[in-house]
């Protein structure tokens, strides 16, 4: 598999999103992504209590260690390469984490609107 190019949506180099705990689809710390990444694992989220408590209502148990997968189970704070449909699917509950533009990755924006991407940011929005 081959990363698409690691621009993020403010047009510059994708930064790291997190290595602890170790996250992205190629679990690199980066939320890059490639024409096999189905859930577009594109947004870097910071988890929030509200978000995870949300997550796992909807099917996706992030909370709970998965020791079988090496998981430990994330937590507030914790940052996380999340799937863009996801985010938006929370954003438009009232639960979207908070996240970082400079390490989302540009395809997220083929999912969530990045007038939304923008309302959740907690880095640099002018550009």
């Amino acid at each position: 598999m081959q990363p698409d190019d690691p621009i993020n949506v403010l047009g510059g180099p994708l930064e790291l999103c997190g290595r602890d705990p170790l996250t992205g689809f190629f679990r690199d710390g980066h939320c890059n992504t490639c024409s096999e990444d189905q859930g577009s694992h594109t947004v870097c989220a910071i988890m929030t209590a509200e978000f995870l408590a949300y997550s796992k209502y909807v099917g996706n148990d992030l909370s709970t260690p998965r020791p079988e997968f090496g998981f430990a189970g994330l937590s507030a704070g914790d940052p996380w390469c999340l799937c863009a449909g996801r985010f938006l699917q929370a954003a438009d509950e009232g639960c979207g984490p908070k996240l970082r533009l400079a390490a989302t990755h540009l395809r997220a924006t083929d999912i969530v609107p990045l007038q939304v991407l923008r309302s959740h940011a907690i880095d640099d929005t002018s550009f």
